[in-house]
């Protein structure tokens, strides 16, 4: 099972982040084969941390729940809440396999909040800057309760055009990059 995991920081948390850093990656690291995506989110001074994505495959909803709660920032307070979701792969790949690599552009999250499709999104066509796309699932993994997507684009109002326009009862952009050990 696939499992979207987006912890957002708590305001004011950003030296407890730091500190905390070689905890998280170390915990990370115990989820290396597992994970799809990886990377944090920041504000749109593009320095300030707000929050932190995993995309994992996971056995079930209990070891995603562990996942999540368990991590170092979020057991010392560092973030003030978790959206986390079963989440279905259809690229397929890992952020690691996306052609474009790590570097060159702007890479964002783009998060579309139901209502939407009934059935869920269809990858759109033609779409060569999609690092990671799916949709996010009730816990059962039987409804469609939005969609997750980490996209390389020019700025945020290009970024956002990977959902199609109306389809969502809301849409987020957040400035992110390619996580893990630097």
């Amino acid at each position: 099972m696939e499992f979207f995991c987006h912890h957002r920081d708590r305001p004011g948390s950003e030296a407890l982040r730091d500190e905390l850093l070689e905890e998280h990656w170390s915990y990370m690291d115990r989820y290396a084969k597992e994970l799809i995506a990886r990377g944090p989110t920041f504000a749109a001074d593009g320095e300030t941390p707000t929050g932190s994505v995993h995309i994992v495959g996971l056995p079930d909803p209990a070891a995603a729940r562990a996942f999540a709660f368990d991590e170092p920032n979020h057991q010392a307070g560092v973030y003030r809440d978790v959206l986390l979701r079963r989440w279905r792969n259809l690229l397929g790949r890992t952020m690691w396999d996306f052609p474009g690599g790590p570097a060159g552009g702007n890479r964002y999250l783009v998060l579309g909040l139901g209502p939407g499709p009934a059935t869920g999104p269809a990858v759109p066509p033609g779409r060569d800057d999609l690092i990671a796309f799916g949709p996010l699932l009730s816990d059962d993994g039987a409804t469609w309760l939005g969609t997750a997507a980490l996209v390389r684009a020019q700025d945020p109002d290009a970024a956002r055009t990977v959902l199609s326009a109306g389809e969502y009862a809301a849409v987020e952009v957040h400035d992110w990059e390619f996580g893990g050990r630097r």
